[in-house]
C-alpha cells in the first residue's frame, strides 16, 4: 500500500474583513508580561477586531514591550471605522498597559471611561492540608 503524500502548495492566508462601522464600543486590553492582546467589541460584547503582539510580527520577549503594545492597539483600532466613543477595560500587570492606553488616546476616539478590571484575590486559594510524617 503506498504511503500518503503531503500536498505542498500555496498557503491560504486569513483575509481581513472590511472594517465594521460602530459608533460606540468597548476596547479590552489584556497586558501580561509576555504579550499584550487588544480586542475591540461593540456594546453587546461581539468582537469586531482584535490584535496581539504575535499578529503584529513581534516574536519572543519583544511581544511584552511597550512598543509592541502600542503597535497592537493601533492595529486593533484600525479594523474599526466610525467609532467616536469607547470604554477601555485594562486587565493585567504588563508593561504594555500605559503604552496601549496612550495609543488609544492618540487615535482620536473619545474615551468615556477607563477601568482596571485586573482580578484580585480576596482571600486567596485554600492552603494545602498539614503534612503528616
Amino acid at each position: 500500500m503506498p504511503k500518503a503524500r503531503w500536498r505542498i502548495g500555496p498557503r491560504r492566508h486569513r483575509r481581513r474583513k472590511s472594517p465594521r462601522r460602530i459608533p460606540r464600543g468597548i476596547i479590552h486590553v489584556q497586558a501580561s508580561f509576555n504579550n499584550t492582546i487588544v480586542t475591540v467589541t461593540d456594546v453587546q460584547g461581539r468582537v469586531v477586531s482584535s490584535s496581539s503582539g504575535g499578529i503584529c510580527n513581534f516574536k519572543g520577549p519583544r511581544r511584552g514591550t511597550p512598543f509592541a503594545a502600542q503597535t497592537t492597539a493601533r492595529d486593533a483600532i484600525s479594523g474599526v471605522q466610525g467609532m467616536q466613543r469607547a470604554e477601555v477595560m485594562i486587565k493585567g500587570p504588563g508593561l504594555g498597559r500605559d503604552a496601549a492606553l496612550r495609543a488609544i488616546r492618540r487615535s482620536g476616539i473619545r474615551l468615556t471611561c477607563v477601568r482596571d478590571v485586573t482580578p484580585m484575590p480576596h482571600n486567596g486559594c485554600r492552603p494545602p492540608k498539614k503534612r503528616r510524617v
